[in-house]
């Protein structure tokens, strides 16, 4: 009898309620993973309507179509053969379940429900779907009319149950059922299931990759046993990117890597493993089999099926590899890239149009689109004919092929240098220099005439002219100048994205992209409808630290060596009177803080759920060594003060590509009011009470010194 088994899962660029294209990747997917003599397939979590639908679950459409889709995968001669494991949510006895499909040649063989929802973050399972909550339970599932012609079957089993083929045990669980104190992974793994599947729809988060890993070799470390694990990749229609880094382990090894950012719709991982290795592993830990032992059983699906031939001696099996991850800068260089190939192809426009100051953000953005115009170039290289076909038909021409970055570049981004009589040369030529060197097609303009003519129009009906603070005006006639400019910048802005193409004579609009950082959105430090306000942002969920360190590896990995100035130079809105023909204006003076402070206050914030007394406290000791208690007290004030006023423009911010847990993005992630009372009075007065009482307990332990 055999026992080497081949299994396969995947990473799909799956697409919400793309029914037809999510249908032909998992057909691809099958098709690859029985070429390769895999005899299981499992795919992402719901990938048959798409993860992000989020309130179109509500709709019956949603799930006919699902329907509908799986009756095409039983009828089609690419899944005999072959156990498919597909996700989609299903409807029984009038609940709706995010759920597994597990089939095999025109017979259902289990719908599987999940039983732990995500519902943190950016999730929001609990809103659309309920958990299966009763464990090593099943009922039979009524199928609709259109599967029951296809597979001549009344019902299905529907509940927690796992597969028993002639050869070995498979049991199911989804996404979240992996990151639980205690996943049925636990549990199944006693009762003698050999191999577990994971689907995942886990997106990216910086410096996160990591975490994945490790609960799955965990898992597989202390129980034994084969570990799959599937997951979406790409832009699905909203803010997140998912990963991919699909992965196959046994016995505490990985044995198949998945790529993690990548051009490629269709990813398949295969290996061969030995069950006999699941089961020498396991018969050595007597805690695990004592434990095993006592364990509840599990409801069996027997599957006239196996996963192994016969004769397998000879077959080669899969080896143990260490898991390669990528450093910050790369996950920056190439998550927020995929996403924007995701967004252009998908959106159908001609390329983007980014706003270019000269300072490390929008710079940082400029680098960001350049890297996607690499991935695509590479992957155009090593064949991807889907790839080439969307960037022709992005750039409206049949024969052209990308291969130099540069050109493509040329074709797809437009930047526009936008300035005023506050700009200085250096960020001007600093602007040109790194359009020169990216190769995008570079507009410089000035906006003096059209913020002399708005001007023009508040002077004619009111009779005043407001004046910058450097020249004797009030704080209020400062702000209101400086917004003015940066507003008109954001008309310009989608004046030039709807029309520099036509004015070349060439096909199409531009998406507009913003540049503004996650630790300016968090304090606010924005104006509402200026050049943040865009269709995308794809550094929005990144703070500026990263960003910083972003450049400088862009420096060397692309060769721009015009960022290096851009790094020298401090970052400024010049937006008030130059003083002498140099900059009399930075960011950090504005703020009252510095980034590296923001960060901080952030993360405290929202990682830490930390109010202003308790963010306080927590500082108190953290910056014990540099801040006085009253210092400490002043900065939270002042940081909660601006937070609390600005809040209300978070409601209005672009969308961007969430890659930070302390982003303040209010769509979804961050939900919070935005009309404050910004004095904090209780809130403050307890701060207040606790630096007094620490400034009179100052001097007497000083004294005890001496």
């Amino acid at each position: 009898m055999g026992r080497k088994v081949t299994v396969a899962t995947c990473a799909l660029n799956q697409w919400a309620l793309d029914f037809e294209g999510n249908l032909q990747r998992i057909l691809k997917s099958i098709e690859i993973a029985k070429n390769r003599g895999a005899r299981y397939r499992l795919g992402p979590e719901l990938e048959i309507c798409g993860y992000g639908c989020w309130d179109h679950y509500y709709e019956s459409d949603t799930l006919l179509h699902s329907f509908q889709v799986l009756a095409a995968l039983l009828e089609s001669p690419v899944t005999q053969d072959i156990i498919c494991d597909v996700g989609m949510p299903v409807m029984h006895r009038n609940v709706r379940y995010n759920c597994r499909v597990i089939f095999l040649n025109r017979k259902i063989l289990l719908i599987r429900p999940k039983m732990a929802l995500a519902n943190e973050g950016n999730y929001r399972e609990l809103r659309w779907f309920t958990p299966w909550s009763r464990s090593r339970h099943t009922e039979e599932y009524l199928l609709p009319r259109m599967i029951q012609d296809l597979t001549k079957q009344e019902t299905a089993p529907f509940g927690d149950a796992v597969l028993a083929t002639w050869d070995t045990c498979i049991g199911s669980e989804i996404c979240e059922e992996l990151w639980t104190p205690h996943s049925p992974h636990i549990d199944m793994g006693l009762d003698g299931v050999e191999i577990i599947t994971n689907a995942s729809g886990s997106h990216h988060v910086l410096r996160k990759a990591n975490t994945r890993v490790d609960l799955v070799t965990m898992a597989t470390s202390k129980n034994g046993g084969i570990y799959l694990l599937a997951n979406q990749k790409g832009c699905d229609g909203d803010r997140l990117y998912y990963d991919g880094c699909a992965m196959i382990a046994m016995n505490g090894s990985v044995f198949a890597q998945g790529s993690q950012f990548s051009l490629d719709d269709v990813e398949v991982l295969t290996a061969t493993l030995d069950l006999e290795d699941v089961r020498s592993y396991r018969a050595e830990i007597s805690s695990r089999n004592l434990a095993a032992s006592r364990a509840s059983p599990y409801p069996r699906v027997k599957v006239d099926f196996a996963l192994s031939c016969h004769e397998d001696l000879l077959a080669p099996v899969s080896e143990p590899m260490e898991w390669k991850y990528h450093s910050p800068e790369e996950e920056i260089s190439l998550g927020p890239a995929c996403w924007l190939w995701d967004f252009l192809r998908r959106s159908q426009q001609a390329g983007f149009l980014l706003p270019l100051s000269g300072g490390v953000d929008s710079a940082a953005t400029a680098c960001l689109v350049y890297s996607m115009c690499c991935q695509v170039c590479k992957s155009v290289r090593s064949g991807n004919q889907e790839v080439l076909a969307d960037v022709r038909t992005i750039v409206n021409q049949i024969s052209y092929t990308p291969q130099d970055p540069r050109d493509l570049c040329g074709r797809i981004l437009t930047t526009c240098y936008m300035a005023s009589k506050n700009s200085s040369q250096e960020t001007c030529t600093r602007a040109r220099e790194l359009a020169q060197q990216i190769g995008s097609h570079h507009i410089s303009l000035n906006i003096d005439p059209a913020v002399k003519a708005v001007m023009g129009i508040f002077s004619l009906v009111t009779g005043k002219s407001p004046l910058f603070a450097a020249h004797g005006g009030s704080s209020r006639e400062n702000l209101a100048l400086q917004n003015v400019q940066a507003r008109i910048r954001m008309v310009l802005a989608y004046l030039f994205a709807q029309l520099s193409l036509w004015s070349r004579g060439v096909r199409g609009g531009l998406l507009v992209l913003g540049s503004a950082n996650v630790d300016e959105s968090l304090l606010g430090y924005l104006t509402k409808y200026d050049c943040s306000s865009a269709d995308i942002n794809p550094i929005g969920g990144i703070s500026k630290t990263d960003l910083r360190a972003f450049v400088q590896f862009c420096i060397e990995r692309f060769q721009l060596p015009a960022l290096q100035s851009i790094l020298l130079a401090p970052a400024t809105a010049e937006l008030e009177p130059l003083a002498d023909g140099q900059v009399s204006q930075t960011d950090e003076e504005d703020m009252g803080m510095t980034y590296a402070e923001l960060s901080v206050f952030g993360k405290l914030r929202k990682v830490a759920k930390m109010g202003p007394y308790s963010m306080f406290c927590k500082l108190l000791g953290m910056w014990r060594h540099i801040c006085t208690p009253r210092q400490v007290a002043d900065k939270v004030k002042r940081f909660f003060s601006r937070y609390s006023m600005n809040r209300h423009k978070m409601t209005t911010l672009t969308p961007a590509y969430h890659a930070e847990n302390y982003s303040p993005e209010d769509n979804r992630f961050d939900l919070r009011p935005f009309l404050y009372n910004t004095g904090w009075p209780w809130q403050f007065q307890c701060i207040e009470n606790q630096v007094l009482q620490l400034e009179r307990a100052a001097p007497q332990s000083l004294d005890g010194v001496d």
